[in-house]
């Protein structure tokens, strides 16, 4: 009998497992491919890899920006997807390497899992038997599969999505990308730096419809000075897989302009479908739907002792806040109270500059604070780091609400780095003046975030200049 039987061993079912393992709870894990799940394999770890490449390649081309003499880059892309594996490969041996976690007394069943009862679950291991675990509770993190979209023709052997892309060999050298969110973007720019042709197909009017606009709209400026082509407003309604090429027909922009665009390769990123389809869960009586199981604020679904956490939920598909709801969860099924899962939550995408946010844009806060809404900028062009390290394209914006900081956005390097004070801001709801009064180092990029909060306070003084005290 376990304490703990985690299905699934993703971030969520890692951090999970080494929580519980740690409260010296007997826990069992079962997963049916490798440790570590979409993070590890197809996700945040391979694509900043790739990106990590494409950056390298765009400084030596852009090398005259610092004073030097800029190189155009032998790009070796099996080289190049070598390198991505091997850093797979290094964190699959240590932080990610199963032995680390039966070292912790945690239980690994390879298999695939059926969740048979409210406190059991059958596993058909890999010789085909059925192994029944017994437990006190159940912890379902089997994560998400990428989500194929309804287009005529479309063929999904013949197309790539973020968990065949690592995988191939040598990828083509011109690609259309269908999805405009934070992957389609980031592999965009990867993929065009690193001297591959992206064609980026975007159903909505923008790209990233989830920040801020305006900064949106300057990170779109630099893809298309980078050379890739943008269609926004696109409707990509035919795919013609051909022998040699295939054809991508659309229709983009305001007026419904036809195009049809001859590529090599096709990269599907249009997000995400949560995987739980064949748990059996229904017949237990969990409650879901195609946007995910349902679950209260610390991970409980329909059943008291099954639980779910992750991209399996449908919420926010992050690295992040997976291991954050697994902990909460585990508090929740052992400890005394009520844990939650609602917390301030940041996103970052990580394009060349990264776009960063925490909290409400300026249109969500308008709506909810109406005039008590104010809104800060600062432009990167301001800050001396950025001057320094010639980075000056990108800017913030920071949003309060009745005095209080609800949303900020950071387009600059390093903005995921950046945006954690931010968040500790909107979280703890303070005052710009309290982000004022804080002593950055110089010179930062970070100490924008002071900048801009200085010239707040300056303002709001300027406006307050009656009360001074004067001879």
């Amino acid at each position: 009998m376990f304490d703990l039987v985690i299905v699934g061993m993703g971030s969520a079912g890692v951090t999970a497992a080494e929580f519980a393992a740690r409260l010296d709870l007997s826990v069992a894990v079962v997963e049916r491919a490798r440790v570590g799940g979409t993070r590890l394999w197809t996700g945040c770890v391979p694509s900043n890899a790739l990106v990590a490449s494409a950056k390298a390649a765009h400084t030596m081309r852009t090398a005259d920006r610092w004073g030097l003499e800029p190189l155009e880059p032998k790009i070796d892309l099996t080289r190049v997807w070598r390198r991505v594996r091997g850093v797979q490969a290094q964190m699959a041996a240590t932080s990610d390497n199963p032995q680390t976690f039966r070292d912790l007394g945690v239980e690994l069943v390879h298999g695939e899992a059926r969740v048979s009862g409210p406190d059991e679950v059958t596993v058909r291991t890999d010789d085909g038997h059925d192994r029944v675990l017994r437990t006190r509770f159940v912890l379902v993190c089997t994560g998400s599969r990428p989500r194929i979209p309804p287009i005529e023709g479309l063929d999904p052997k013949r197309c790539l999505t973020t968990d065949s892309l690592f995988e191939v060999q040598e990828p083509p050298g011109t690609v259309a990308v269908i999805g405009g969110g934070p992957v389609g973007v980031e592999m965009a720019q990867a993929l065009q730096r690193l001297g591959v042709q992206v064609i980026l197909f975007q159903r909505a009017a923008t790209l990233l419809p989830r920040e801020e606009p305006s900064l949106v709209a300057r990170l779109t400026q630099v893809l298309q000075r980078e050379g890739v082509v943008v269609h926004c407003t696109a409707d990509v309604h035919r795919i013609d897989h051909q022998a040699t090429r295939t054809v991508v027909m659309a229709t983009v922009g305001h007026d419904g302009k036809k195009v049809s665009v001859p590529v090599q390769g096709v990269l599907v990123a249009v997000g995400r479908t949560p995987r739980f389809d064949d748990l059996g869960l229904a017949e237990l009586g969990v409650q879901a739907s195609e946007r995910g199981i349902e679950v209260d604020a610390a991970g409980r679904t329909s059943v008291r002792t099954i639980y779910a956490v992750g991209d399996v939920t449908g919420r926010p598909m992050l690295t992040n806040t997976a291991a954050h709801e697994a902990v909460v969860a585990v508090r929740d099924m052992f400890f005394p109270g009520r844990g939650s899962t609602d917390a301030i939550v940041p996103w970052c995408t990580f394009t060349d500059p990264e776009l960063a946010h925490v909290g409400l844009t300026v249109e969500a806060a308008e709506a909810a604070y109406g005039t008590d809404t104010d809104v800060w900028r600062f432009d990167l062009e301001h800050n001396d780091r950025a001057r320094t390290d010639a980075v000056t394209d990108g800017g913030m914006v920071v949003i309060t609400g009745k005095g209080r900081v609800v949303g900020a956005h950071v387009l600059a390097p390093g903005a995921g780095d950046i945006i954690h004070e931010l968040a500790l801001a909107v979280n703890q709801q303070s005052k710009l003046e309290d982000l004022a009064d804080l002593v950055h180092v110089y010179p930062t990029l970070s100490s924008a975030v002071g900048q801009l909060a200085t010239e707040a306070t300056y303002e709001k003084a300027h406006r307050l200049r009656w009360l001074m005290k004067r001879r």
